[in-house]
């Protein structure tokens, strides 16, 4: 496996392989980054990943001096996933002069957790843009348990015009249900183990909705008011459509999306009523 530090040398890599699928990462991977790896093999492509740590995605506040950076452990997973590179570019190499283009998102990423994360997805869809432009690859793969970090990635590509087939990777859990996240890491092992009430109160939902129930915002309300009985401190819980707007009474297919902090560690997660291709 390569390991490839610069734009210049990722150039040179592309040479030999100028059709790849592409799995970006920000570090400190789990069998969920793994997954997405493997699921990118299944194109029959070399499969690169990218660890970076995006400043412009973190507001402030947030927790981007103490994201676990964790490269040697990464890239022995990688390889053993059977990635054939890993592009890990500094910061300079990233942004060489201060970034002042920008991709503009929709209303979207006003919503949900861009309403309580200002700046997010403006962050996180400008460096995804600039990975593309260096990797140029023909698949890239990105997780379900960001939904909606995913479906901006689509939209933006589908406008953008870009030659890239994006692929969802399916939300890997733990055994007790918890949705695997780097950022799991953080929690006291009382917190891990109140943290699947999450996960739980979205199926209760989806579960509903699935019988019939239509009578959204009090489904909403009654997760809220569980979640916080138990100590959470809840930025949203949401029923959406499949593409992420409002629900209709008459819809039948729906996505329960949910983000909240137990202690200083937040959470997100989201269950689909159903088989739903996004």
């Amino acid at each position: 496996m390569k390991i490839l530090h610069t734009p210049a040398e990722l150039a040179v890599w592309k040479i030999a392989h100028p059709d790849c699928a592409f799995v970006p990462t920000m570090g400190n991977l789990h069998a969920g980054h793994v997954a997405l790896v493997e699921q990118a093999r299944l194109s029959g492509l070399p499969v690169i990943a990218s660890i970076f740590v995006n400043p412009l995605q973190f507001g402030a506040g947030e927790d981007f001096e103490r994201y676990p950076r964790t490269f040697d452990a990464d890239c022995d997973k990688l390889q053993a996933a059977g990635c054939s590179a890993v592009f890990a570019p500094s910061l300079a190499d990233m942004y060489p002069q201060p970034q002042t283009y920008f991709v503009e998102p929709p209303a979207l990423a006003n919503e949900l957790c861009g309403k309580f994360r200002p700046g997010h997805f403006r962050g996180m869809l400008t460096v995804v843009l600039k990975l593309f432009n260096l990797v140029q690859p023909r698949v890239a793969v990105f997780g379900k348990k960001d939904y909606q970090q995913l479906a901006l990635i689509r939209s933006m590509s589908e406008q953008l015009n870009l030659p890239i087939q994006i692929q969802a990777g399916e939300t890997v859990r733990a055994a007790d249900g918890l949705a695997l996240s780097s950022r799991n890491d953080y929690l006291t092992d009382a917190e891990r183990h109140e943290a699947t009430r999450l996960y739980s109160s979205l199926r209760h939902i989806a579960d509903a909705l699935n019988l019939g129930r239509r009578d959204f915002e009090e489904l909403e309300v009654q997760a809220l008011d569980a979640l916080y009985q138990h100590g959470w401190k809840v930025d949203y819980i949401s029923v959406r459509r499949p593409d992420l707007g409002l629900p209709e009474e008459n819809d039948t297919h729906f996505v329960v999306l949910g983000a909240a902090w137990l202690g200083k560690t937040r959470l997100i997660d989201n269950v689909e009523t159903g088989p739903i291709p996004l």
